[in-house]
């Protein structure tokens, strides 16, 4: 047997883009595309439309406007918002003028927003509406000190704020006013200062996930960010005729990378959704070339597809069915580089897959990828079924995203594919992925002792994952390594793996597992339920119920679920079966800081909130009970003690004649009695 490979390193080709910066590329397009569409927003229906031209005139008057406002090279500006014209706007006028911007989830609240704005010491905040506006005079009032800090906090989205005369907030609008005027009396000074920057300035902070602390701030330069699109487009060419539609936060490192490095560097167009209840609609109306979202939009998709299929009438489910089988066989030939298989799949395709791909907005894309957390491959399977060019990418904020994906004709669902060029990687003694490339952050910002922890001197990025090269040279992220576990056969497993398979369930939103701390104690798991799916089967099942809590404590759920997490069971080793489980009276929220802005547990507070529902499942005792404050809408709330029932899974069984659920589907077969 050939021994294991424990490192690749790639062919450091030249990063051409890498040698300019973001508001120079700008210029650029401004330059040679003027009149060409740079990036549109939906407004009541209608698409906005905004030249290159118009884009870097608008920059270039906020550029001033923050000048005026006392923003100076090397300070940060923070904006607060979803995704809009201004957010771009906002970040290429810092970085024209030698500062930086630091992204924060729309969603962020108290502590967390207080952490990041003072960490970053920004004296502009940009926030989208009244809502953030709101957020950020409720911590200036309440003693934060963050009245003193930021000296203006421009909004630009005016709705709702019409009677607000603080003269802390100004609008986005009025700032470029300001600039233009102040532009007049400094002429020549914007190019200046364009001129003036380097690739290797700090363009964006990205907030690392902070799944055990309070998030740091990574530090990318533009020529991190520009490396990584060169390198990403030598295996993916995108070109200006792409189209991008942008609905994940900004202040993700994913949209970072897709829509503003890839975007500039290769004159992308960018859609903004009208909001999110219109995302869908309007992902089928521009119909993207490329799209990059975390595995819980997929997992979304995959139930949208389910509850469509399981309200179908028969013959459309049948066609489906038939189509799926056809086009899984014709993935698995095409990812292994051997063709579609004929005719046949373009016919299952033109009658089956193809308008589930365009009821989801996919029916144009060439590739989508996948990554800031494991996705499936359960779920990844399904996506290359209905035809989807779906590729897992690895790698984090610390690496601009990405260095290591799938190439089109090499394709394992269980993998990351391999090293993008310019990447390096390794394998440490002890198991750890390290990576080396161009895209290396500048480190964390004012934390120079984490810096020194997570980048070594000879430039490796220490990512504190485990995993190992498959035989093929392909990159198997197992988990953390801190959460890498052991079974009681000695075999290693990650919580994650078992989690995802959990998560293939329809009926399942999240799942977090806990290994026996004694011998005989056996895996368990605390569910959470979708309100979606499982509330759709219950209606099909005239299941009556109030709210969530509810819903999820129903003995009809938890047989639904039993049954679940047995076929899922089935899938995996007997060492780590689930033999117990627990359905959560709430979802896990980011503002409780149960899981990330991105959706990761965080696994210390789950393990500290939820320490008797955890002991009680370890115990193998019938339930758990716990106190809950419930609010309801009127704003009262009351404080409720609950009763948990704990599923033993090792005295039950799949009811005789239910056949298994197919992939694309909700509901089990009954297979007929002879």
């Amino acid at each position: 047997m050939p021994e294991q490979a424990t490192s690749i390193t790639t062919e450091h080709t030249d990063a051409p883009s890498a040698r300019t910066t973001f508001p120079r590329l700008l210029q650029e397009l401004a330059t040679t595309r003027p009149d060409d569409v740079a990036m549109q927003e939906k407004l009541y229906g209608i698409w906005q439309p905004m030249t290159w031209a118009e884009y870097a005139e608008r920059v270039r008057d906020f550029a001033h406007g923050l000048a005026a406002s006392g923003v100076r090279r090397g300070e940060i500006v923070a904006v607060l918002g979803d995704n809009r014209p201004e957010w771009l706007i906002a970040e290429l006028a810092a970085q024209s003028i030698g500062a930086s911007v630091v992204g924060i989830y729309p969603t962020s609240i108290g502590e967390e927003l207080e952490h990041i704005l003072t960490l970053s010491a920004a004296r502009v905040v940009v926030a989208e509406d009244q809502e953030q506006v709101d957020k950020l005079l409720r911590l200036r009032d309440s003693g934060s000190g963050l009245g003193e800090q930021v000296g203006r906090v421009v909004f630009y989205d005016p709705h709702g704020l019409e009677g607000y005369a603080d003269p802390w907030l100004v609008d986005f609008t009025d700032v470029e006013r300001e600039g233009r005027a102040w532009g007049e009396e400094h002429a020549g000074w914007y190019d200046e200062q364009v001129a003036a920057g380097t690739p290797e300035d700090v363009a964006v902070i990205c907030t690392t996930s902070g799944t055990t602390s309070k998030p740091k701030l990574g530090e990318l330069s533009h020529a991190n960010l520009l490396a990584m699109a060169d390198h990403l487009t030598d295996i993916d060419p995108v070109d200006k005729h792409f189209r991008y539609v942008s609905f994940l936060p900004f202040a993700w490192i994913g949209e970072q990378m897709l829509a503003v490095a890839i975007g500039l560097s290769r004159g992308l167009t960018l859609s903004f959704p009208e909001d999110a209840s219109t995302q869908r609609a309007d992902l089928r109306e521009i119909g993207p070339d490329v799209m990059f979202s975390p595995p819980r939009i997929w997992e979304s998709m995959l139930s949208e597809v389910q509850v469509r299929i399981d309200e179908a009438g028969w013959l459309k489910r049948a066609v489906f069915g038939w189509g799926y089988d056809v086009g899984d066989r014709a993935a698995q030939r095409r990812v292994q580089g051997k063709g579609s298989g004929g005719v046949l799949p373009k016919v299952a395709d033109l009658v089956s897959t193809r308008p589930v791909r365009d009821q989801l907005g996919l029916a144009r894309v060439k590739r989508a990828y996948t990554g800031g957390a494991p996705l499936g491959p359960d779920v990844f399977r399904f996506f290359h079924a209905i035809g989807v060019n779906l590729k897992q990418i690895y790698g984090q904020t610390e690496i601009c995203g990405i260095a290591v994906v799938h190439r089109d004709d090499d394709i394992a669902f269980n993998t990351v594919g391999t090293p993008i060029p310019g990447t390096d990687l390794r394998i440490s003694d002890e198991g750890e992925i390290l990576l080396r490339s161009a895209s290396v952050f500048r480190g964390y910002h004012k934390q120079p002792e984490e810096t020194a922890k997570t980048v070594d001197t000879d430039g490796w990025l220490h990512t504190g994952d485990a995993g190992y090269l498959d035989e093929k040279g392909h990159l198997v992220v197992i988990d953390r390594q801190k959460d890498v576990l052991t079974a009681p056969d000695g075999s290693r497993y990650s919580s994650a793996f078992i989690e995802n398979k959990l998560k293939f369930s329809p009926y399942v939103e999240e799942a977090v597992t806990f290994g026996p701390e004694e011998a005989g104690q056996g895996m368990t798991a605390m569910i959470t339920i979708d309100p979606g799916t499982v509330g759709s089967w219950a209606e099909h099942e005239r299941l009556s119920y109030t709210t969530y809590t509810d819903l999820a404590g129903k003995e009809e759920v938890y047989d639904l679920l039993a049954e679940e997490i047995t076929r899922a069971n089935e899938d995996l080793p007997e060492p780590i079966r689930v033999q117990r489980f627990v359905l959560l009276h709430k979802q896990l929220d980011p503002d409780d800081d149960e899981i990330t802005r991105t959706r990761k547990v965080r696994r210390n507070v789950i393990d500290e909130r939820y320490a008797d529902i955890i002991s009680a499942l370890r115990r193998g005792d019938d339930e758990a009970r716990i106190s809950s404050r419930i609010t309801y809408q009127d704003g009262s709330s009351v404080v409720r003690e609950l009763a948990l029932r704990i599923f033993d899974l090792t005295t039950y069984s799949i009811p005789q004649g239910r056949g298994r659920r197919p992939v694309w589907s909700g509901r089990t077969t009954q297979r007929r009695a002879r």
